[in-house]
């Protein structure tokens, strides 16, 4: 990924969440420790911000359209900063500990003030919005808004279902995937036609990268959903029995409940707490499903689908290179 694309992203970012008044510092310092820019006493280090993957994807989007990219920077911080309003508020929500192998926002602040930084910062994210070139029409303007927003309640609808899913007996995989479509594939199919709206007026080809994204976003989290039960912890930043432990109804799960060992797993599933031995069957039930290699056939899948949306745009040029280059990176990667 290009040095220069995550510098711009990183400068745009912290130039959106500077702090104006010094006697709000430490408010500040909970974006700056979640972006991975500070520790918790507000020291610059340099710790995992994530993968940016969203910023880029609109940047490269709109320069695969013929677009100038640094016009799409505003939009870019915009989306990421929604992402991580979102995970701030996903962490409260799950009572997870840790994110990218550190405490959480919750855990170092508490509760109230972790809630009331991620609303802060999807207040920023739509300053950030307001900043795009004042050269586009109004028209299009308007149409990256809805864009935006629209993904944006559709992320908080999925993960309306998710949480739902927690205390639900039986999810079917056409639940799952509608709330895949919300909670993941929405914000980054989103990216991908904000980044080209901001590059074209054609609607073919912004359409067609919405596709694209949606499906990367779809074959994404299936493969986040195999590295939650079988990543190495050591990379993941995460235990491998977090997702087990707290119920998730996740494809792989979701899929080994419909197999012969099904109903043993729906049991276990079933029970408030496990001992040892239980998590153990857990695991087991999972691998003898063949869920694991089921679930990475349905991300080589939506895989497959995204890199057919990129060949149906007809273009050629080395932003629509590394938004194929990035099909890959998605669905075989070990965090």
């Amino acid at each position: 990924m290009s040095n220069e694309y995550l510098e711009a992203i990183e400068s745009e970012l912290q130039e959106i969440t500077r702090a104006r008044n010094p006697h709000y510092g430490d408010f500040f310092n909970m974006f700056y420790y979640h972006l991975g820019w500070t520790d918790a006493r507000g020291n610059r280090i340099q710790a995992d911000t994530g993968k940016r993957i969203r910023p880029l994807l609109a940047l490269w989007a709109c320069e695969a359209v013929q677009g100038t990219w640094r016009d799409a920077l505003p939009a870019a911080a915009a989306i990421e900063l929604i992402h991580n309003f979102s995970l701030i508020h996903d962490d409260v929500q799950d009572n997870s500990d840790a994110r990218r192998g550190r405490p959480t926002v919750w855990k170092n602040w508490g509760v109230p003030q972790a809630i009331n930084a991620g609303d802060a910062m999807f207040v920023l994210a739509e300053q950030a919005l307001d900043e795009l070139p004042m050269h586009m029409s109004m028209e299009r303007y308007v149409g990256v808004h809805r864009v935006f927003h629209s993904a944006i309640f559709k992320l908080t609808q999925g993960q309306y279902l998710d949480l739902m899913f927690e205390r639900a007996d039986r999810v079917t995989l056409e639940q799952y995937f509608e709330m895949v479509r919300g909670k993941t594939a929405a914000l980054v199919s989103a990216a991908c036609e904000i980044g080209a709206r901001i590059g074209t007026n054609e609607p073919l080809l912004y359409r067609t990268l919405a596709n694209y994204g949606e499906h990367l976003g779809i074959a994404f989290q299936i493969a986040d959903d195999v590295l939650g039960i079988w990543g190495d912890p050591n990379v993941t930043g995460k235990s491998a029995h977090s997702d087990l432990l707290a119920r998730k109804k996740s494809f792989p799960v979701l899929y080994a409940i419909q197999t012969a060992t099904g109903n043993e797993l729906a049991a276990l599933y079933a029970k408030k707490d496990w001992n040892r031995s239980e998590l153990k069957r857990v695991q087991d039930l999972l691998s003898a499903s063949g869920a694991r290699e089921y679930a990475m056939k349905q991300a080589e899948h939506h895989a497959r689908e995204a890199a057919l949306a990129l060949q149906a745009t007809k273009l050629h040029n080395s932003a629509l290179r590394q938004m194929h280059n990035l099909i890959h990176q998605m669905v075989y990667r070990e965090k």
